[in-house]
This record gives C-alpha cells, sequence and structure tokens, in this order.
C-alpha cells in the first residue's frame, strides 16, 4: 500500500512504514511498530521560521497607519516587540475596529526585538558554524496554568493572546546552535533536519499535550530537574516507546558496538534488559522523546558514513569495516547524507525549546514558560537573572578534563593526552560528546543529550543566550550578558558579542550567537550592577587587543 502527500511518499512494506522524503529514504519505524496494521495518514508535522499572534485589525486599516496613528507600529524587524498590549485608541470609531483582530505571521528572525542571531567566521577559511530557529510542531509539554491564570485566559481580550496552533496549543518555539569541526556538513545535517527527528518521534510516540491530558509525576534523580522540580509526563503509547527504543539501543549495539555495547541512555524508560518490561505504563515525558531523536539522528548520519567509500578506496571498493571504525556497518541501509566520499568530521549541539501554558507568548512580563535545553558538546547556554543580573550556566562543557565524562569514558578510551595548550584530548577530540565523527564512536564519543528542564516564572529572566565555543571560549560568562544588556534589542547584543569576542582574540575560531528575549528583557539593567560589574575588565581586555605591542609577541 502507498499513500502518497504533498510532502511525503509512505510505503508499507513488511518491516514496517517508511516514508520517502525528498533528498534520503528514513526507516524511522522498527521491526516491531505498527504490528497492528497501517497507520491513519495524518499531516505531517511542519517547522516553520515564523510565528503567528493575533493583532488587532485597527494596525492594518488604511486610515490608521499614519506616523501619528498609536497603530502604524507593527511587530518588524524594526519595531516593538508584540506582547499582546493593545494601545488605547484615541477614538471611537478606533475603539470600534479594535474589537476585530486578525492572524499576521512575523518571521522570527527578522524580529529583531524578540530573536538576534549572528553569526561570524573569525580568522578560519570556513564557517562551519549553523543554527536554526522557528516553531515546533509537537504538543505543549509546559506546566498545566493554575486556575486563577485560566480564568484570566478565557476572559482576555482576543489580541493580548498569541494565535494558537492547530491542536489548539499554544506554539512552541525552538532555537538551536551547532558547531561543526572537520567541515560543516555535519552541523548542516542537525540545522536541516535536527528538528524534523523531534517532530517525527513525538508524532511515533503518540504523545498528547500536556494541557489537555492528565499529567503524572515521575521520580528518580536521573529526572530530576535543575530546579528541583520533576518533569510532567505525558500521555503517549508506551508499548510502541519501549519497542523503538530497545530497537535503537540494540542498533547501536550491533552496528557500532564498543562502547555502546554497554551503554544505557539515562532517559529511556527500557534500559536494554531482556525481560522487555516497561515501567509507567500509558506516559511519555518529552525528556525522553529528545534522547531518542537524538540518538537516532546520529545513528543516521553514522549509518550514511559507513556505507561510503573514501576517496582513494572507490576503486578497490573496501568496505569501512576493514578500517574497524564499526563494528558491521553492511548489515544497515544508510540513508544518503553528503557527498559521495565519507566524511569524518562531526558537529557539536544545543536547542532551546520554550513552550508556554497559555498563549501569552513567552517574552511576555506576566507570562510563565517551560524551557528545555538539550546539550551535546561544548555549545554554551546562559540564562541572565532579571532579580540579579547574574548569568546562569544551564550547559556544562562535554571535555575529557570534567569529572563525569572522563569517568563515563575511561574504562572505553584508549587514551587521554594533553595538548600543547594543556588541554585533554581523546582520540584528538576536545569533545566527548558530539554528533558523527565516526572514527571515534566505538570508544564513546555520543550524541547522549544532557537534558535541563527550567520552569521559568513571569519575568523572571532577561534573556536566553546560546554561544558557540568560538565565544565561550574567549569571554567570561558574565562578559557575555553585560554586553548583552547594553543592547537595546537582542539582535544587536547577539552583533555586540560576536564583535567583541573576535576583537580581544588573536585567533579567532567560527562565532555565533543567538540572544532570546525573555519576559524581564526590559528590566535586564536593573538587577545587581547592571552591566557594570565586568564594563572595565572589557575596556581593559580590548585595549590590550589594539595595543601595537601585542602583535609583535
Amino acid at each position: 500500500m502507498i499513500v502518497t502527500s504533498a510532502r511525503r511518499v509512505g510505503v508499507w512494506t513488511s518491516t514496517g512504514y517508511s516514508f520517502i522524503r525528498p533528498r534520503r529514504l528514513r526507516n524511522f519505524s522498527s521491526e516491531a511498530e505498527y504490528q497492528d496494521g497501517p497507520p491513519s495518514v495524518k499531516k505531517r508535522p511542519q517547522f516553520r521560521d515564523y510565528f503567528v499572534t493575533h493583532l488587532p485589525s485597527s494596525s492594518l486599516h488604511p486610515d490608521t497607519r499614519g506616523p501619528t496613528s498609536p497603530f502604524h507600529k507593527l511587530p518588524r524587524s524594526a519595531s516593538v516587540p508584540h506582547t499582546g498590549d493593545t494601545p488605547q485608541s484615541p477614538t471611537s470609531f478606533q475603539a470600534l475596529v479594535d474589537r476585530e483582530t486578525t492572524v499576521v505571521r512575523i518571521p522570527l528572525r527578522n524580529a529583531k526585538h524578540h530573536f538576534g542571531a549572528v553569526t561570524a567566521r573569525g580568522t578560519r577559511p570556513y564557517n562551519e558554524d549553523t543554527y536554526q530557529a522557528g516553531v515546533i510542531d509537537i504538543p505543549a509539554f509546559a506546566k498545566r496554568p493554575p486556575a486563577s491564570l485560566t480564568i484570566r485566559r478565557n476572559s482576555a481580550p482576543r489580541e493580548s493572546r498569541a494565535a494558537d496552533t492547530a491542536s489548539g496549543d499554544p506554539q512552541v518555539f525552538y532555537f538551536g546552535i551547532f558547531d561543526g569541526h572537520g567541515g560543516s556538513e555535519c552541523s548542516t545535517f542537525l540545522k536541516e533536519t535536527l528538528h524534523e527527528y523531534i517532530q517525527d518521534a513525538a508524532a511515533i510516540f503518540e504523545v498528547g499535550s500536556s494541557l489537555r491530558t492528565k499529567q503524572q509525576q515521575i521520580s528518580g534523580g536521573e529526572l530530576a530537574a535543575a530546579n528541583g522540580s520533576l518533569p510532567v509526563t505525558q500521555e503517549g503509547n508506551r508499548h510502541r516507546v519501549g519497542d523503538l527504543e530497545k530497537t535503537l539501543v540494540q542498533n547501536w549495539r550491533r552496528i557500532v558496538g564498543g562502547y555502546f555495547k554497554r551503554f544505557k541512555p539515562p532517559h529511556f524508560a527500557y534500559y536494554g534488559s531482556e525481560s522487555g518490561e516497561v515501567p509507567s505504563p500509558g506516559y511519555v515525558s518529552v525528556e525522553e522523546i529528545l534522547e531518542y531523536a537524538f540518538l537516532r539522528a546520529d545513528l543516521d548520519f553514522v549509518k550514511a558514513q559507513a556505507a561510503k567509500r573514501d576517496d582513494d578506496l572507490v576503486q578497490a571498493e573496501r568496505p569501512l569495516n576493514d578500517d574497524e571504525i564499526l563494528h558491521s556497518p553492511s548489515l544497515t541501509r544508510a540513508p544518503k547524507i553528503g557527498g559521495r566520499s565519507r566524511f569524518k568530521g562531526g558537529s557539536t549541539g544545543s536547542i532551546a525549546m520554550i513552550s508556554t501554558p497559555s498563549p501569552t507568548p513567552f517574552w511576555h512580563p506576566a507570562g510563565p514558560s517551560s524551557l528545555l535545553i538539550a546539550h551535546v558538546g561544548d555549545t554554551r547556554v546562559l540564562l541572565c537573572s532579571t532579580e540579579s543580573g547574574e548569568a546562569i550556566p544551564v550547559t556544562s562543557n562535554h571535555h575529557p578534563s570534567s569529572p563525569i565524562e572522563a569517568g563515563r569514558l575511561r574504562r572505553y578510551a584508549a587514551t587521554f593526552v594533553t595538548d600543547s595548550f594543556g588541554e585533554e584530548r581523546m582520540s584528538g577530540l576536545a569533545n566527548t560528546r558530539a554528533f558523527g565523527d565516526v572514527q571515534s564512536k566505538r570508544i564513546g564519543v555520543s550524541a547522549e543529550p544532557e537534558l535541563c528542564r527550567i520552569e521559568m516564572g513571569p519575568a523572571e529572566y532577561s534573556f536566553l543566550v546560546m554561544v558557540s565555543d568560538g565565544i565561550s571560549g574567549t569571554l567570561l560568562d558574565q562578559e557575555i550578558v553585560d554586553i548583552i544588556k547594553e543592547a537595546r534589542t537582542p539582535e544587536q547584543g547577539a552583533r555586540d558579542v560576536v564583535s567583541f569576542a573576535t576583537e580581544v582574540t588573536k585567533e579567532g575560531d567560527n562565532a555565533t550567537c543567538l540572544v532570546i528575549r525573555l519576559g524581564g528583557w526590559e528590566r535586564r539593567q536593573e538587577g545587581g550592577m547592571g552591566s557594570l560589574g565586568t564594563k572595565e575588565s572589557r575596556e581593559w581586555r580590548r585595549q590590550d587587543a589594539t595595543d601595537p605591542r601585542r602583535s609583535r609577541t
């Protein structure tokens, strides 16, 4: 049976339900999936690079768009952000028109007051950094709002809320930053497809909205969030989840081997036990979805490289297994990713997803939201506290010098070496977790994400910033945050961070900075010392970088 749609072709086979998409073939299901027959045809999840919101119709009325009208400013790149606050109409005519609203699409990358992203090549010949931003099509994972908030939501005027998605849930925002090494092929793959893996996993797991289904709290130190609260589990097809997780772990063991013969993903309900028993029937956490999507994306990328031949081996057609890089790559079919020759590089990556319990956008000062971070490598994610003005890191660097990473890998890594700069490396890599890096997979270079969930209160944080190691390796966390505090918009803040980082370093790596506005943005200078805490040190670094004596050393 073949099912077609505008974006994909679904083929029912004896091994499952496969989707043929442009540019690659992906059999995202396992042998155990869809045993009860072909699934119903559903619309494919769509990732959008814009968000939708309600605006007063008077904002678009030709008589009210003059420079003296309170409605002439729309939330475009050069306007103030849309928080849902409608200006008071000076005339009865405008008050009448304001009762009508329209839904508009606002490109996220051009909304400078909401989001800013800047990337620079530095002194490198190529820029291997990539990033992504948009609205991801998955059910809401925010905690259910209290009754008081629900009452206010129902009584609030329509124009004070962002538009709901087709499913009725508030929009879930997605931001990602990826730092490639050895080439940009892996980081580009993540930019273009990682959000699809997350969407597909949520759809296959049949996850329900946290706002519309029964919620449970799950225990366990592994799953506890950084702020002490337990994550919310959502209704899902627990049997299918267990089968898919079991198959994925088995594929890692069979195809790659080495470290993956023993690894147990911490957020999988199935831990590779022979019995195959799955706890907490009927419930799935979003952390479990992310871990599955990360490991699945990495496995597909590794399989694609394993199926290729090096340029000097094309004629001989000697398989990759002869190089003892992977255990048995010939046992699987691989999607077509990249060019003809084998790609041995990789990429780090961090993503941030924000879900709100109501249509009030996460950048509104009165709106709470749930932030979920998934992190691999040494890209860095920071929050700025509105009250104290301090930089709060929510990720850690996955380096051999990390006690957690050293303990995880020392049984499998051949050697840890120290380079000329005093940094420990494993198999020539600075990162112990990364996507790709086929040569180092068997010794434990994994894409298992470090996950962190934070419940953000109204205006509790001023902004979220995501940077590649070209910035975090040069600037202190507090310096990054203080630079952004002085900017008028998130876009200007991202540009100032990249500019300062490239200015004060002589050997500049690729530098990328993403700044996401949160509810406390307007009060970003009020906490602590504002931006003065690092002002003198930044001025000294800038003068030192321009000192002519520095160029002689």
